[in-house]
């Protein structure tokens, strides 16, 4: 099938088009986010969001631009704005001495200590498992065994806990 026709199968909503794009995309989108790094989102987070993201916005692809070009695209965009958007939060003022490393532990402590607030406003299922990812750096297979959840089910968890705390750290 050439881009074109895929693409409008695409925004039509075919599973099968969409299923495709995952298996044929998945493994080089996780190269692609791996070459990034976050301390708050795993490679897999980011893939995740971007075929959600892909799933969502469909119907703003355009037929005429390489399928692979807009998936990358999209990816990209998706950990560059949450780097950016983490930076603003996590990351320390280059300029601060080693003098002031007791400042900074307690920054640090503060950033951390809202972090887990936002946690703690979560549903307690997705506080659950975001912790478990998050914090304690089990995978979503792990995760899946011991909750007796489906892995796309905790995916989509984490999904929507990372959400509800980006919205917060944006908010704050």
């Amino acid at each position: 099938m050439d881009n074109k026709k895929f693409i409008l199968s695409l925004k039509k909503g075919n599973e099968d088009a969409f299923k495709e794009v995952y298996f044929n995309y998945y493994d080089k989108l996780i190269n692609i986010a791996r070459r990034f790094s976050s301390s708050v989102f795993t490679p897999e987070d980011f893939v995740q969001e971007t075929f959600i993201r892909l799933y969502n916005k469909r119907e703003l692809l355009n037929e005429d631009v390489l399928l692979d070009k807009q998936l990358f695209t999209i990816c990209k965009n998706i950990i560059l704005n949450h780097i950016n958007r983490e930076n603003k939060i996590i990351q320390l003022d280059p300029q601060v001495d080693m003098i002031q490393e007791e400042t900074d532990s307690s920054i640090f402590d503060e950033r951390k200590e809202k972090l887990h607030t936002f946690i703690n406003q979560l549903p307690e299922q997705q506080q659950k498992i975001f912790t478990l990812h998050k914090l304690e750096n089990l995978s979503y297979k792990e995760i899946a065994e011991i909750t007796d959840l489906s892995e796309k089910t905790i995916a989509n968890h984490i999904y929507l806990a990372s959400k509800f705390i980006r919205k917060k750290i944006e908010n704050h």
